[in-house]
């Protein structure tokens, strides 16, 4: 298979994804129980008119897929979010009266800011940590470390990110909530990156410790399994030291169940960022999916989710890509 035939293949199902996402976004929160121009208006005397004209506001008067009562078959909410859609518009959030793309983009550089510091942390710390447990296997560092993986692997996210704020904040004085101090006026650009540095400091390692486990332990086995390979024999017959063993042979190939890992842990990591934000107060758009849970604020969800589910596809399709690059066995037919 030609490579340009391999990434149109790729393109093509991420393209369908996408689209079954779109459609399933949509209905997903339809089934949620209640009322959401009960959270629109939470005044008790208004009147039901009062609601009826808040819910034509929000075209929630509409049927949910086909007007199956002689009107419009396309007069309905899913067909007008479709629409608005095509047009680029994610709709008007019910809580805030404005429109979803502002708030995302308010909330979407603070999760990337912790999401990509927990990831990177994690990836450089679990790669390194399971690439020597593997070197050393059997020995006191080789179940030390599996032991911290594991343990680290199995904690819940909230309770170690309460663990951590209760000891960052008693023992290190470090901030517990919010991205930076409130009421304080900046000198300098430098102090406000210091400050919001100071506040990324417990979230970060909470998702660091979280994710860092499993990265060791997939490292660690993948490289026992090469290192019990003939060629790996075979260079060090040559003479070839354990660096070049490892740089050269061990590491290429350990890492193309870590990039498929990576990929599939992004959409556990914002799952977990729901979790880390809401403990931590940190403004995110995890802290904005639970806000609007709470609130049945459909626009906001459906705005979330699908921006959530494009960044794992594109991200899958970055894995794919990476890995015809590391391993051009995966384009053969």
């Amino acid at each position: 298979m030609q490579r340009s035939d391999y990434l149109l293949k790729k393109l093509g199902w991420s393209v369908l994804t996408i689209g079954f996402v779109l459609v399933l976004n949509f209905f997903l929160f339809r089934i949620l129980p209640g009322d959401p121009t009960t959270s629109i208006a939470k005044d008790p005397r208004l009147t039901p008119e009062t609601r009826a004209v808040l819910a034509e506001r929000f075209g929630l008067d509409k049927p949910i897929f086909v007007d199956l009562d002689g009107g419009n078959p396309f007069d309905s909410q899913f067909f007008a979010y479709i629409g608005r859609l095509v047009q680029g518009d994610l709709g008007t959030s019910f809580n805030f009266n404005r429109p979803v793309s502002d708030l995302l983009g308010e909330r979407l550089l603070n999760t990337v800011l912790l999401v990509l510091s927990g990831q990177i942390l994690a990836i450089v710390l679990g790669v390194g940590l399971g690439l020597l447990a593997a070197w050393k296997n059997k020995t006191a560092f080789d179940a030390g470390a599996i032991t911290f993986s594991l343990a680290a692997w199995s904690l819940p996210t909230f309770w170690l990110g309460i663990l951590l704020l209760i000891i960052g904040s008693a023992v290190f004085g470090l901030p517990t909530a919010g991205k930076q101090t409130v009421g304080v006026d900046y000198a300098s650009w430098w102090e406000q990156a210091r400050d919001v540095a100071r506040h990324l400091i417990l979230p970060t390692l909470t998702f660091t410790i979280v994710l860092l486990g499993e990265y060791m332990l997939i490292m660690r086995s993948s490289v026992l399994e090469i290192l019990s390979e003939d060629y790996i024999l075979t260079a060090k017959a040559k003479g070839m030291s354990h660096t070049q063993i490892l740089r050269h042979h061990a590491m290429q190939n350990a890492m193309l169940p870590i990039v498929t890992l990576i990929a599939l842990n992004l959409g556990f990591t914002v799952a977990g960022a729901i979790q880390v934000e809401t403990v931590f107060s940190w403004p995110g758009i995890g802290s904005m999916i639970y806000d609007a849970v709470r609130r049945q604020d459909y626009p906001v969800l459906q705005g979330a989710f699908l921006l959530i589910a494009v960044s794992v596809v594109l991200a899958n399709l970055a894995a794919d890509l990476v890995y015809g690059y590391l391993d051009p066995r995966v384009k053969a037919p």
